[in-house]
C-alpha cells in the first residue's frame, strides 16, 4: 500500500467490476513488432498530457515491452497515480482523451483504447503490483532462457479456447511466479 493511503479522499472499491462483462475473444501471439515501443511512447505522451499537471510514473510493461518476445498485440502500460480513489483526477481525463474504463477493482483501474490494442493499468504510487510488473519485464529483457520459457508457455496455452482474456492470464501464473522467483534471486547475486 502506498504511503499516501492515509490521505485518500474516500475508501477504495471493495469489489471487482468488469465494465461490459466477460468478453470471448481469440487470443493470438504475434512475433515481436518493433513498432510496439513507439506505440508506448505515443500513449505515454497522451497520458502525461491528459494528467498534467500531475506528475505520474508511466512504464511500458508486459510482453510487448520485451524486445524479441512474441506477444498479444496489446501494449500494456502501467501508470502510478497519487490516490487511486481520486478517479476524478485521472479517470475522467483519460476518458476525455479516448480511453474506456474496463476494470475497477481494489487498488487497480484499467482503461483501454476502443480498438483494445492498448491497456493502461492504474495503481497508486508505491503499489507492489507495479514493482512486480517491472521485475518481470526487466528479468525477461536480461534472461534469454526465461524469456524463451515464457514464450513457449504462452504458445502452449493458446492451443486451448479461452472465454475471457483474464482466464488466459491466470493460466500463466505458475510460470510467471517461478520466473519472478529467479529474478529476485538474480537481484541478490
Amino acid at each position: 500500500m502506498s504511503s499516501n493511503s492515509g490521505h485518500r479522499r474516500r475508501p477504495d472499491v471493495t469489489t471487482v467490476e468488469i465494465v461490459g462483462g466477460p468478453e470471448a475473444l481469440e487470443i493470438t501471439l504475434h512475433d515481436y513488432d518493433p513498432r510496439w515501443p513507439d506505440v508506448f511512447v505515443e500513449h505515454r505522451n497522451r497520458i502525461r498530457e491528459a494528467l498534467a499537471p500531475s506528475v505520474v510514473e508511466i512504464e511500458h510493461i508486459g510482453s510487448t515491452s520485451v524486445p524479441g518476445l512474441a506477444a498479444k498485440p496489446i501494449v500494456d502500460i502501467v501508470v502510478a497515480v497519487d490516490d487511486i480513489t481520486a478517479e476524478e483526477d485521472y479517470l475522467e481525463p483519460l476518458i476525455a482523451v479516448g480511453y474506456e474504463l474496463r476494470v475497477r477493482e481494489p487498488g487497480h483501474r484499467l482503461v483501454r483504447t476502443p480498438a483494445r490494442d492498448v491497456h493502461v493499468h492504474l495503481y497508486e504510487r508505491g503499489a507492489a503490483a507495479i514493482d512486480e510488473y517491472l521485475l518481470l519485464r526487466d528479468h525477461l529483457r536480461r534472461d534469454a532462457d526465461d524469456c524463451a520459457l515464457y514464450e513457449r508457455t504462452k504458445r502452449s496455452l493458446l492451443t486451448r479456447r479461452w472465454d475471457d482474456m483474464n482466464d488466459y492470464a491466470d493460466a500463466k501464473t505458475d510460470v510467471i511466479t517461478a520466473v519472478k522467483e529467479r529474478a529476485r534471486a538474480a537481484r541478490t547475486e
